[in-house]
Protein backbone atom coordinates (compact mmCIF):
# COMPACT_ATOMS: atom_id res chain seq x y z
CA UNK A 1 0.00 0.00 0.00
CA UNK A 2 1.18 3.51 -0.72
CA UNK A 3 1.18 5.72 2.29
CA UNK A 4 1.46 9.07 2.43
CA UNK A 5 2.03 10.59 6.63
CA UNK A 6 1.61 14.19 7.19
CA UNK A 7 3.79 15.13 10.06
CA UNK A 8 6.76 13.80 11.51
CA UNK A 9 6.52 15.03 15.06
CA UNK A 10 5.96 11.33 17.60
CA UNK A 11 3.02 10.27 16.01
CA UNK A 12 3.55 10.50 12.71
CA UNK A 13 7.62 9.48 12.89
CA UNK A 14 6.60 5.93 14.76
CA UNK A 15 3.13 5.24 12.66
CA UNK A 16 5.14 5.55 9.42
CA UNK A 17 8.20 3.85 10.14
CA UNK A 18 6.24 0.79 11.85
CA UNK A 19 3.94 1.00 8.47
CA UNK A 20 7.22 0.55 6.49
CA UNK A 21 8.02 -2.45 8.44
CA UNK A 22 5.11 -4.44 8.23
CA UNK A 23 5.67 -4.16 4.19
CA UNK A 24 4.23 -0.50 3.02
CA UNK A 25 5.67 2.15 1.04
CA UNK A 26 5.79 5.10 2.93
CA UNK A 27 6.75 8.44 2.36
CA UNK A 28 6.73 11.12 5.26
CA UNK A 29 6.43 14.66 4.95
CA UNK A 30 7.16 17.63 6.97
CA UNK A 31 7.10 21.64 6.15
CA UNK A 32 9.74 21.91 8.66
CA UNK A 33 13.01 21.41 6.08
CA UNK A 34 15.58 20.96 8.75
CA UNK A 35 13.29 18.00 10.10
CA UNK A 36 13.30 16.30 7.14
CA UNK A 37 17.15 17.22 6.65
CA UNK A 38 17.95 15.39 10.14
CA UNK A 39 15.42 12.45 9.00
CA UNK A 40 17.37 12.00 5.83
CA UNK A 41 21.05 11.91 7.11
CA UNK A 42 20.07 9.15 9.66
CA UNK A 43 19.58 11.16 12.57
CA UNK A 44 15.71 11.15 14.66
CA UNK A 45 14.24 14.69 16.08
CA UNK A 46 12.92 12.24 18.90
CA UNK A 47 14.11 9.60 21.61
CA UNK A 48 12.16 6.73 21.34
CA UNK A 49 14.22 2.86 21.68
CA UNK A 50 14.23 0.65 18.67
CA UNK A 51 13.11 3.91 16.37
CA UNK A 52 16.31 5.23 14.72
CA UNK A 53 17.34 1.68 13.94
CA UNK A 54 14.46 0.22 12.58
CA UNK A 55 13.81 3.67 10.06
CA UNK A 56 17.01 2.98 8.87
CA UNK A 57 16.54 -0.71 7.88
CA UNK A 58 13.09 0.63 6.08
CA UNK A 59 14.96 3.62 4.24
CA UNK A 60 17.85 1.06 3.50
CA UNK A 61 15.42 -1.51 1.78
CA UNK A 62 13.56 1.68 -0.16
CA UNK A 63 10.50 1.73 1.80
CA UNK A 64 10.26 4.64 3.70
CA UNK A 65 11.34 8.26 2.54
CA UNK A 66 11.06 11.99 3.51
CA UNK A 67 10.15 15.17 1.79
CA UNK A 68 9.09 18.50 2.50
CA UNK A 69 6.73 17.73 -1.19
CA UNK A 70 3.33 17.15 -0.16
CA UNK A 71 1.61 16.69 -3.57
CA UNK A 72 3.66 13.94 -5.33
CA UNK A 73 3.04 11.36 -2.61
CA UNK A 74 -0.70 12.79 -1.98
CA UNK A 75 -1.25 11.88 -5.32
CA UNK A 76 -0.03 8.53 -5.51
CA UNK A 77 -0.73 7.53 -2.08
CA UNK A 78 -4.19 4.87 -1.66
CA UNK A 79 -3.83 6.15 1.93
CA UNK A 80 -3.09 9.50 3.48
CA UNK A 81 -2.81 10.39 7.17
CA UNK A 82 -2.74 13.62 9.04
CA UNK A 83 -0.44 13.67 11.98
CA UNK A 84 0.04 17.31 12.54
CA UNK A 85 0.36 18.50 16.03
CA UNK A 86 -2.64 20.40 17.63
CA UNK A 87 -1.33 21.84 20.19
CA UNK A 88 -3.83 23.50 23.07
CA UNK A 89 -5.34 27.13 22.87
CA UNK A 90 -5.54 29.40 25.86
CA UNK A 91 -9.06 28.16 26.69
CA UNK A 92 -8.13 24.64 26.49
CA UNK A 93 -9.72 23.70 22.91
CA UNK A 94 -7.24 21.86 20.45
CA UNK A 95 -5.69 24.41 17.98
CA UNK A 96 -6.95 23.27 14.07
CA UNK A 97 -4.82 24.99 12.14
CA UNK A 98 -2.65 22.28 11.15
CA UNK A 99 -5.22 19.47 10.53
CA UNK A 100 -7.24 22.37 8.46
CA UNK A 101 -4.30 22.93 6.57
CA UNK A 102 -3.09 19.71 5.61
CA UNK A 103 -6.54 19.17 4.59
CA UNK A 104 -6.98 21.91 2.11
CA UNK A 105 -3.45 20.94 0.64
CA UNK A 106 -4.27 17.13 0.42
CA UNK A 107 -7.49 18.31 -1.49
CA UNK A 108 -5.50 19.86 -4.18
CA UNK A 109 -2.93 17.02 -4.42
CA UNK A 110 -5.19 13.94 -4.57
CA UNK A 111 -5.79 11.79 -7.99
CA UNK A 112 -8.25 8.92 -7.78
CA UNK A 113 -9.93 7.56 -4.73
CA UNK A 114 -7.66 8.71 -1.28
CA UNK A 115 -8.73 7.78 2.35
CA UNK A 116 -7.75 10.81 3.98
CA UNK A 117 -7.34 9.45 7.87
CA UNK A 118 -6.39 12.12 11.01
CA UNK A 119 -4.47 10.44 13.68
CA UNK A 120 -4.13 13.41 15.34
CA UNK A 121 -6.44 14.26 18.22
CA UNK A 122 -8.93 16.54 17.53
CA UNK A 123 -11.97 17.22 19.30
CA UNK A 124 -15.63 15.40 17.92
CA UNK A 125 -16.46 16.57 14.96
CA UNK A 126 -13.38 17.06 13.28
CA UNK A 127 -13.18 14.97 10.63
CA UNK A 128 -16.26 15.93 9.42
CA UNK A 129 -14.65 19.28 8.87
CA UNK A 130 -11.76 17.84 7.31
CA UNK A 131 -14.63 15.89 4.79
CA UNK A 132 -16.11 19.31 4.14
CA UNK A 133 -13.17 21.20 3.32
CA UNK A 134 -11.82 18.48 1.00
CA UNK A 135 -14.73 18.15 -0.62
CA UNK A 136 -14.87 22.01 -1.44
CA UNK A 137 -11.99 22.11 -3.65
CA UNK A 138 -11.72 18.32 -5.24
CA UNK A 139 -13.92 16.59 -7.56
CA UNK A 140 -11.73 13.68 -6.56
CA UNK A 141 -13.24 10.44 -4.69
CA UNK A 142 -12.09 10.24 -1.17
CA UNK A 143 -13.13 8.93 2.23
CA UNK A 144 -12.39 10.38 5.76
CA UNK A 145 -11.66 8.35 8.43
CA UNK A 146 -10.81 8.46 12.08
CA UNK A 147 -7.61 6.50 13.18
CA UNK A 148 -6.77 7.21 16.89
CA UNK A 149 -2.87 6.48 17.70
CA UNK A 150 -2.45 5.45 21.51
CA UNK A 151 1.23 4.62 21.67
CA UNK A 152 3.12 5.09 24.90
CA UNK A 153 6.57 7.21 24.75
CA UNK A 154 9.22 5.05 25.72
CA UNK A 155 7.57 1.99 24.49
CA UNK A 156 5.97 3.33 21.23
CA UNK A 157 7.70 1.06 18.98
CA UNK A 158 6.35 -2.31 21.12
CA UNK A 159 2.85 -0.81 21.54
CA UNK A 160 2.85 -0.46 17.53
CA UNK A 161 3.12 -4.17 16.96
CA UNK A 162 1.74 -5.05 20.05
CA UNK A 163 -1.45 -2.53 20.56
CA UNK A 164 -4.03 -3.54 22.87
CA UNK A 165 -6.75 -2.51 20.17
CA UNK A 166 -6.83 -0.46 16.98
CA UNK A 167 -9.88 2.26 16.55
CA UNK A 168 -10.76 2.81 12.90
CA UNK A 169 -13.95 5.39 12.60
CA UNK A 170 -15.19 4.49 9.20
CA UNK A 171 -18.51 6.53 7.08
CA UNK A 172 -17.77 3.46 4.05
CA UNK A 173 -17.41 -0.41 3.91
CA UNK A 174 -14.19 0.93 1.28
CA UNK A 175 -12.88 2.79 3.64
CA UNK A 176 -13.07 0.02 6.59
CA UNK A 177 -11.77 -2.91 4.17
CA UNK A 178 -8.30 -0.28 3.17
CA UNK A 179 -7.87 0.54 6.92
CA UNK A 180 -8.39 -3.10 7.91
CA UNK A 181 -6.06 -4.50 5.39
CA UNK A 182 -3.36 -1.66 6.84
CA UNK A 183 -3.80 -3.05 10.26
CA UNK A 184 -4.58 -6.59 10.23
CA UNK A 185 -0.56 -7.56 10.35
CA UNK A 186 -0.81 -5.90 13.66
CA UNK A 187 -3.69 -7.10 15.53
CA UNK A 188 -6.98 -8.77 15.45
CA UNK A 189 -8.00 -6.73 18.20
CA UNK A 190 -9.78 -4.57 15.32
CA UNK A 191 -12.74 -1.72 16.92
CA UNK A 192 -14.67 -0.43 14.03
CA UNK A 193 -17.17 1.92 14.45
CA UNK A 194 -18.29 5.45 13.40
CA UNK A 195 -15.95 8.78 13.28
CA UNK A 196 -17.27 10.50 15.58
CA UNK A 197 -17.13 7.78 18.01
CA UNK A 198 -13.82 6.84 17.11
CA UNK A 199 -12.59 10.66 18.23
CA UNK A 200 -14.43 10.26 21.07
CA UNK A 201 -12.85 6.84 22.44
CA UNK A 202 -9.03 8.47 22.41
CA UNK A 203 -10.22 11.65 24.85
CA UNK A 204 -12.17 9.08 26.91
CA UNK A 205 -9.39 6.73 27.26
CA UNK A 206 -6.88 9.12 28.04
CA UNK A 207 -9.42 10.90 30.81
CA UNK A 208 -10.06 7.69 32.20
CA UNK A 209 -6.06 6.74 32.82
CA UNK A 210 -5.55 10.25 33.82
CA UNK A 211 -8.35 9.84 36.80
CA UNK A 212 -6.86 6.54 37.96
CA UNK A 213 -3.91 8.51 38.41
CA UNK A 214 -5.24 10.76 40.59
CA UNK A 215 -7.24 8.68 42.11
CA UNK A 216 -3.91 6.52 43.61
CA UNK A 217 -2.58 9.88 44.37
CA UNK A 218 -5.48 10.64 46.11
CA UNK A 219 -4.99 7.50 47.97
CA UNK A 220 -1.57 7.71 48.46
CA UNK A 221 -2.32 11.20 50.35
CA UNK A 222 -4.40 9.69 53.11
CA UNK A 223 -2.13 6.90 53.87
CA UNK A 224 0.51 9.49 54.39
CA UNK A 225 -2.11 10.25 57.30
CA UNK A 226 -3.55 7.24 58.65
CA UNK A 227 -0.06 5.28 58.27
CA UNK A 228 -1.49 2.64 55.58
CA UNK A 229 1.11 1.94 52.51
CA UNK A 230 -0.72 2.88 49.06
CA UNK A 231 1.50 -0.12 47.26
CA UNK A 232 0.06 -2.50 49.40
CA UNK A 233 -3.38 -0.99 48.60
CA UNK A 234 -3.32 -0.36 45.05
CA UNK A 235 -1.79 -4.13 45.25
CA UNK A 236 -5.23 -4.85 46.58
CA UNK A 237 -6.72 -3.17 44.16
CA UNK A 238 -5.45 -3.96 41.23
CA UNK A 239 -5.88 -7.68 41.99
CA UNK A 240 -9.61 -7.08 41.25
CA UNK A 241 -10.28 -7.72 37.50
CA UNK A 242 -12.63 -5.11 37.36
CA UNK A 243 -9.93 -2.30 38.44
CA UNK A 244 -7.10 -3.84 37.58
CA UNK A 245 -3.31 -2.79 38.01
CA UNK A 246 -2.29 -0.78 35.13
CA UNK A 247 -1.96 3.00 36.30
CA UNK A 248 -2.31 2.50 39.95
CA UNK A 249 1.54 3.46 40.65
CA UNK A 250 1.12 6.42 43.06
CA UNK A 251 3.74 9.59 42.75
CA UNK A 252 4.27 13.08 41.89
CA UNK A 253 1.41 13.03 38.62
CA UNK A 254 1.17 12.47 35.22
CA UNK A 255 2.74 14.85 32.41
CA UNK A 256 3.46 14.52 28.68
CA UNK A 257 1.67 15.69 25.44
CA UNK A 258 -1.39 13.89 25.83
CA UNK A 259 -3.29 13.73 29.17
CA UNK A 260 -2.78 17.01 30.15
CA UNK A 261 -3.65 18.28 26.67
CA UNK A 262 -6.40 15.72 26.35
CA UNK A 263 -8.13 16.52 29.43
CA UNK A 264 -8.14 20.15 29.43
CA UNK A 265 -9.65 19.44 25.68
CA UNK A 266 -12.27 17.14 26.70
CA UNK A 267 -13.43 19.19 29.27
CA UNK A 268 -13.64 22.27 27.11
CA UNK A 269 -15.39 19.56 24.22
CA UNK A 270 -18.07 19.20 27.05
CA UNK A 271 -18.46 22.78 28.36
CA UNK A 272 -19.07 23.37 24.33
CA UNK A 273 -22.36 21.82 24.69
CA UNK A 274 -23.18 22.72 27.93
CA UNK A 275 -22.01 20.04 30.45
CA UNK A 276 -19.81 20.28 33.56
CA UNK A 277 -17.31 17.48 33.53
CA UNK A 278 -16.68 17.98 37.29
CA UNK A 279 -14.86 14.59 37.13
CA UNK A 280 -12.58 15.35 35.21
CA UNK A 281 -12.12 18.90 36.60
CA UNK A 282 -11.34 17.49 39.89
CA UNK A 283 -8.51 14.83 38.23
CA UNK A 284 -7.00 18.17 36.37
CA UNK A 285 -7.14 19.67 40.08
CA UNK A 286 -5.40 17.07 42.02
CA UNK A 287 -2.85 16.26 39.64
CA UNK A 288 -1.62 19.74 39.70
CA UNK A 289 -1.52 19.64 43.39
CA UNK A 290 0.05 16.50 43.77
CA UNK A 291 3.31 17.72 42.50
CA UNK A 292 3.82 19.91 45.25
CA UNK A 293 4.12 16.95 47.54
CA UNK A 294 7.66 16.93 47.05
CA UNK A 295 8.59 20.24 47.43
CA UNK A 296 6.52 19.89 51.22
CA UNK A 297 8.21 16.49 52.17
CA UNK A 298 11.57 18.39 51.36
CA UNK A 299 10.25 21.34 53.33
CA UNK A 300 9.38 18.50 56.02
CA UNK A 301 12.97 17.14 56.04
CA UNK A 302 15.24 20.21 56.21
CA UNK A 303 13.28 23.17 57.76
CA UNK A 304 14.49 25.36 54.87
CA UNK A 305 15.08 25.39 51.04
CA UNK A 306 17.00 28.83 51.35
CA UNK A 307 20.40 28.06 50.11
CA UNK A 308 19.94 24.45 49.93
CA UNK A 309 21.76 22.18 47.49
CA UNK A 310 19.43 19.48 46.00
CA UNK A 311 19.71 17.10 43.89
CA UNK A 312 16.91 16.52 41.14
CA UNK A 313 16.90 12.67 39.41
CA UNK A 314 15.07 13.22 36.32
CA UNK A 315 13.60 15.83 34.48
CA UNK A 316 11.64 14.43 31.18
CA UNK A 317 7.79 13.34 32.05
CA UNK A 318 8.36 9.69 32.16
CA UNK A 319 11.61 7.38 31.60
CA UNK A 320 12.72 6.64 28.26
CA UNK A 321 11.78 9.33 26.18
CA UNK A 322 13.26 13.31 26.15
CA UNK A 323 10.04 14.68 26.29
CA UNK A 324 9.76 17.15 29.11
CA UNK A 325 6.01 18.44 28.00
CA UNK A 326 4.26 18.81 31.22
CA UNK A 327 6.73 17.47 33.43
CA UNK A 328 6.72 17.87 36.50
CA UNK A 329 10.40 18.96 36.72
CA UNK A 330 9.36 22.29 34.77
CA UNK A 331 7.21 23.17 38.14
CA UNK A 332 9.33 21.70 40.72
CA UNK A 333 12.25 23.00 39.60
CA UNK A 334 11.38 26.62 39.36
CA UNK A 335 9.68 26.02 42.31
CA UNK A 336 12.41 25.12 44.65
CA UNK A 337 14.69 28.03 42.87
CA UNK A 338 11.69 30.14 44.28
CA UNK A 339 12.58 29.10 47.66
CA UNK A 340 16.22 29.74 47.36
CA UNK A 341 17.32 26.58 47.01
CA UNK A 342 20.19 25.68 44.60
CA UNK A 343 19.09 22.17 42.38
CA UNK A 344 21.78 20.09 41.29
CA UNK A 345 20.24 18.29 38.80
CA UNK A 346 20.33 15.30 35.79
CA UNK A 347 18.49 13.29 33.30
CA UNK A 348 20.22 10.44 30.92
CA UNK A 349 18.44 12.42 27.67
CA UNK A 350 16.58 15.25 28.39
CA UNK A 351 18.42 17.36 30.07
CA UNK A 352 18.84 20.03 26.57
CA UNK A 353 15.34 19.95 26.18
CA UNK A 354 14.85 20.78 29.79
CA UNK A 355 17.44 23.97 29.40
CA UNK A 356 15.38 25.31 26.80
CA UNK A 357 12.47 25.73 28.68
CA UNK A 358 14.27 26.64 32.09
CA UNK A 359 17.42 27.85 32.76
CA UNK A 360 18.42 29.52 35.63
CA UNK A 361 21.80 30.77 37.23
CA UNK A 362 20.86 28.76 40.62
CA UNK A 363 20.75 25.21 38.30
CA UNK A 364 23.66 23.22 37.83
CA UNK A 365 23.22 20.44 35.15
CA UNK A 366 25.42 17.38 35.95
CA UNK A 367 26.78 15.06 34.02
CA UNK A 368 25.49 11.66 35.95
CA UNK A 369 22.87 10.68 39.08
CA UNK A 370 26.41 10.61 41.38
CA UNK A 371 27.36 14.19 40.47
CA UNK A 372 24.17 15.54 40.86
CA UNK A 373 23.91 13.90 44.44
CA UNK A 374 27.28 15.59 45.35
CA UNK A 375 27.47 17.61 48.35
CA UNK A 376 23.66 18.13 48.30
CA UNK A 377 21.32 18.31 51.14
CA UNK A 378 18.41 16.35 49.72
CA UNK A 379 18.29 14.02 46.52
CA UNK A 380 14.66 14.00 44.84
CA UNK A 381 13.82 11.28 42.38
CA UNK A 382 11.49 12.79 39.54
CA UNK A 383 11.68 9.92 36.80
CA UNK A 384 12.02 6.33 37.22
CA UNK A 385 14.99 6.04 34.86
CA UNK A 386 16.46 2.67 35.49
CA UNK A 387 19.60 4.31 36.18
CA UNK A 388 18.29 6.12 39.25
CA UNK A 389 16.17 2.64 40.23
CA UNK A 390 19.28 0.55 40.41
CA UNK A 391 21.79 3.37 41.90
CA UNK A 392 24.36 2.39 44.40
CA UNK A 393 22.52 4.50 47.55
CA UNK A 394 25.12 4.02 49.95
CA UNK A 395 27.33 4.99 47.22
CA UNK A 396 25.12 8.59 46.80
CA UNK A 397 24.60 8.90 50.55
CA UNK A 398 28.43 8.81 50.75
CA UNK A 399 28.93 12.13 48.77
CA UNK A 400 25.79 14.02 50.21
CA UNK A 401 26.02 17.00 52.47
CA UNK A 402 22.93 15.32 54.28
CA UNK A 403 21.09 11.80 53.91
CA UNK A 404 17.64 13.08 52.85
CA UNK A 405 15.99 11.26 49.48
CA UNK A 406 12.35 12.20 48.46
CA UNK A 407 11.59 9.31 46.33
CA UNK A 408 8.49 10.82 44.12
CA UNK A 409 7.90 7.52 42.14
CA UNK A 410 8.18 5.10 45.07
CA UNK A 411 10.74 2.70 43.40
CA UNK A 412 12.90 2.20 46.66
CA UNK A 413 12.13 -1.03 48.84
CA UNK A 414 12.58 -1.10 52.56
CA UNK A 415 15.49 -3.19 52.18
CA UNK A 416 17.23 -0.72 50.18
CA UNK A 417 16.65 2.02 52.21
CA UNK A 418 17.40 0.82 55.45
CA UNK A 419 20.85 -0.34 54.89
CA UNK A 420 21.45 3.28 54.23
CA UNK A 421 21.01 5.93 56.74
CA UNK A 422 18.53 8.11 54.73
CA UNK A 423 16.21 9.91 56.37
CA UNK A 424 13.87 8.39 52.97
CA UNK A 425 10.77 10.18 52.10
CA UNK A 426 8.16 8.70 49.41
CA UNK A 427 4.73 8.81 48.39
CA UNK A 428 2.20 7.49 50.81
CA UNK A 429 4.22 4.89 52.71
CA UNK A 430 4.60 6.26 55.87
CA UNK A 431 5.10 3.18 57.42
CA UNK A 432 7.74 1.56 54.79
CA UNK A 433 10.27 1.64 57.52
CA UNK A 434 8.78 0.45 60.69
CA UNK A 435 9.42 -2.86 61.89
CA UNK A 436 6.50 -4.41 60.74
CA UNK A 437 5.65 -7.52 58.30
CA UNK A 438 5.39 -5.17 55.68
CA UNK A 439 8.61 -3.86 55.96
CA UNK A 440 10.60 -7.49 56.35
CA UNK A 441 8.15 -8.65 53.08
CA UNK A 442 9.45 -5.90 50.78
Amino acid sequence: MNITVIGTGYVGLVSGVCFSEIGNNVRCVDKIASKIETLQSGGIPIYEPGLQEMMMKNVEAGRLTFTTDLSGPVSESDLVIIAVGTPPLPSGEADLQYIEAAAREIALSMKGYTVVAVKSTVPVGTNERVNSIIASLTDQPFDTASIPEFLREGSAVKDAFNPDRLVLGVQTQQAADLLLELHRPLTENLVVTDIRSAEMIKYASNAFLATKISFINEIANICDKVGADVDEVAKGMGLDRRIGPSFLNAGIGYGGSCFPKDTHALIQIAGNVEYDFKLLKSVVEVNQAQRWGIVDKLLEALGTLQGKKIAVWGLAFKPDTDDIREAPSLEIVPKLVEFGAKPQVFDPVAAENFRREYDHESITFAESALEAARGCDAVCLLTEWGEFVNIDLKEVEAVMNQSVLVDGRNVYTAQRVKETGFDYHSMGRPALLRDSFIATQS
